[in-house]
Formats: structure tokens, C-alpha cells, sequence
């Protein structure tokens, strides 16, 4: 009797789960302008004891804390925004808000989020910390992370360790994925201006070839990228280059367009002084005119080591990935605040993120909430600063 009763609540959760994501998903927003997401969120925590706690400068985002009468909090993140891609899944439930989806499983991480917050309901007498579930705006663009962190959320609720996860097409369904250290790449983007001196092709020699010089930038680029320790994960390309305006006359102008991913701030600060260097150089030696321009990019994604390796020996199933990856994610801004771990959560489909039939079967997501649960009322040895070391 009570296996058959434990099997209906199941079933119940997954349909609960499972409308949810596809309500979240039906009404896409982007950056940090989310009212419909925001206020559907809300209308679901309504039925809990969360107290909603509204931030002022940081768009759509908000808190949903549940107090358990405990000197420390711990805390679990989902992203809320979408992307402004068409949507070509053919599913019933459908972007409703043509030229956006949830293409990169956000709707998938809020409903993980509910559904977390419905078990802490069900158990909250349990609690060894309080919770703090944060519901944030704007992780595609402009960085969410970063202004919820400049509002002192975490030395106001005492937050001492912090934990997320993203939906992942190329790991088996329902599986966990993690790593310690290394998880997700710093992002920079590079735009490259290169001014010259236009002339007939005939009569190269009274120009400055912009494109030639910038063919040379992305060689000796290339070059200084391999230079590195392999050791060292790290990427450095150029994707984008446009100069010139008809096929016999030298380019006055050039424009490039890169991405530098590093780990580390050595890393980083090395490709960066040797890219000035290698402009330097072909200024001097070419008589062009360059300007280099870095974004400030995403930090690091850095699982904290001693949590990590923690939820590894706990729970065997996870799996220990062999590399990170290269992409970024704004959760490392919460990291520089707290320990933190981000985890991988597994579609199964192969289907790349970003991509318009981008989809999945909603019972992974109740892998993901498994993980939280337990990490909300098995706190790790580790996850409370108390404890460290």
C-alpha cells in the first residue's frame, strides 16, 4: 500500500514538474526583463512558506527564503531568461512570443528550482540550514549573477555555500555530471580595428595592407595560443574578419572579431599582454594602426574543490567529468562570494544548447532535484564554513 502510494505522488511530481516547464516554456523573456516569468514563479511559490524577497536593481530577479530558525543558509540557483531564437521543435507548447525560446533549458532549471521548493514544504522541520532559492534574470546577457552579488545577498542571509546546475545534451538522460576546480571557462570577447592605407593593388607597395596585417595578427595569435602549457585549458580564436572593398585595391581598414576562454588569471593575463605585444610589433613593423579591445567577459566557473569531491565520494552515480568545458556561465560571479558547486544534468539528446529544436524529456529534471533535496537537508561536511578544513 504504501509503494502504491509512494508511486502516485511520483507520477503527481512529474506532472507537476513536467506542466510547469512547459507553461515556463511557452512564454520566453529576455535578459532581465522577465514580468511573465517572474510573476508565473511567484504565483508557484505561493503555496509555500518561502518569503519572497523583491531586489531592486537587478531586473526580474528575486528570493524565495525559507527561514528555518538557523545562523547559516545555503543556496540554489536558477536562470529565468531566454534567447532570442525561433523556435523550430514543432511541440505542442511552443514559444507563445515569436523570435524567443528557452533554447537553453532555463525553463528546465526553474522548474528543478519548484520542485525543490515544494520538498523543502513538505520537510521543512528538517532543515539543518535555512534555504535560499535564487530566481535570477539576465544569465545569457548582462550578467544577472553579478548584480544580485553587488546587493549583499549573501552576507545578508549568511549564505555559505552555493550550488546550480545546467541542463547538458551530451551526457546520458537524468545523469549527474561534475568536476572539481575546473568546470566552465572565463570568457572574453576580442574586436581587433586595424587602420591602414588604401591603394590600387597594382601599386601595393604606396598603401598599408590592413588585411595582410591581420592575417598576420590571427597567425601569430594562433601561434601564442599553442605557446601555453598544454596543461592549461584555454582557447584563443578569431571568427569573424572583414576588410576591404573591391578585389584590386589594397583594404584600408580591417575588423576582427575573436574569443579568449582561460581558466586561470595567469593564463589569461598572458594571452592578453601577448596579443598588445604582437600589435606592437606589426605596428611598427607594417605602420598600421591597431586598437584591441577585451570584454570583461564571465569569470571562471571553479567548483570548490573540498565540495566536490565531497558529493563525489557521497554519491557514486555522479559522474566525474574528464575535462570542463569552454563555454561560460555567470554562476561563477556567486562563487567569488561562496563555495560553490555547478553540476551538469543530462538530456541525453545530443541536441547542442542554443539551437532552435533544443527539447528534452521532463523526467530528468527530477535528477536535479533529487541532487538539491539532498544537499538542502544533508548539508556537507563542507558546506557550512563552520566546518571547513
Amino acid at each position: 500500500m504504501l509503494a502504491k502510494q509512494k508511486d502516485i505522488t511520483d507520477h503527481q511530481e512529474l506532472e507537476t514538474i513536467r506542466r510547469r516547464r512547459r507553461e515556463l516554456h511557452q512564454i520566453p523573456e529576455q535578459a532581465l526583463d522577465l514580468p511573465k516569468t517572474a510573476a508565473y514563479l511567484k504565483n508557484e511559490l505561493k503555496n509555500t512558506s518561502a518569503e519572497i524577497i523583491e531586489l531592486d536593481q537587478a531586473g526580474s530577479s528575486f528570493l524565495a527564503y525559507f527561514d528555518a530558525g538557523q545562523p547559516e543558509t545555503i543556496a540554489f540557483r536558477a536562470d529565468m531568461d531566454a534567447l532570442p531564437v525561433f523556435e523550430e521543435t514543432g511541440v505542442e507548447f511552443k514559444s507563445l512570443h515569436e523570435g524567443k525560446m528557452h533554447a537553453c533549458g532555463h525553463d528546465g532549471h526553474m522548474s528543478m528550482l519548484l520542485g525543490l521548493a515544494d520538498r523543502i514544504e513538505r520537510r521543512k522541520d528538517e532543515l539543518k540550514s535555512n534555504i535560499l532559492l535564487i530566481f535570477q534574470a539576465g544569465e545569457e546577457t548582462p550578467g544577472g549573477a553579478r548584480l544580485i552579488c553587488d546587493q549583499n545577498v549573501f552576507e545578508k542571509y549568511n549564505v555559505q555555500s552555493v550550488f546550480g546546475s545546467h541542463l547538458w545534451p551530451m551526457i546520458e538522460a537524468g545523469s549527474i555530471g561534475v568536476r572539481p576546480i575546473e568546470m566552465m571557462a572565463r570568457s572574453c570577447e576580442i574586436r581587433v580595428y586595424i587602420h591602414g592605407k588604401s591603394a590600387h593593388a597594382a601599386r601595393y607597395q604606396e598603401g598599408i595592407d590592413t588585411l595582410e596585417a591581420g592575417c598576420r595578427f590571427i597567425l601569430e595569435s594562433i601561434a601564442l595560443e599553442k605557446g601555453i602549457d598544454e596543461k592549461q585549458f584555454r582557447i584563443l580564436r578569431f571568427g569573424k574578419m572583414e576588410a576591404g572593398t573591391v578585389m584590386n585595391a589594397v583594404a584600408a581598414e580591417c575588423y576582427m572579431e575573436g574569443t579568449m576562454r582561460t581558466f586561470l588569471d595567469p593564463v589569461f593575463d598572458e594571452l592578453q599582454s601577448g596579443l598588445i605585444q604582437i600589435k606592437d610589433k606589426l605596428e611598427e613593423q607594417m605602420g598600421v594602426r591597431i586598437d584591441i579591445d577585451f570584454s570583461s567577459g564571465y569569470p571562471a566557473v571553479i567548483n570548490d574543490e573540498f565540495l566536490t569531491e565531497e558529493i563525489l565520494e557521497r554519491n557514486p552515480a555522479i559522474i566525474r567529468l574528464e575535462k570542463p568545458e569552454m563555454i561560460s556561465e555567470d554562476f561563477s560571479f556567486y562563487q567569488k562570494k561562496v563555495p560553490g558547486v555547478f553540476f551538469f544534468v543530462g538530456t541525453g539528446t545530443g541536441i547542442p544548447l542554443h539551437s532552435s529544436h533544443f527539447n528534452f524529456d521532463e523526467e530528468i529534471l527530477k535528477s536535479g532535484i533529487d541532487l538539491y533535496e539532498d544537499l538542502a537537508f544533508h548539508p556537507l561536511k563542507h558546506a557550512l564554513n563552520k566546518n571547513r578544513g
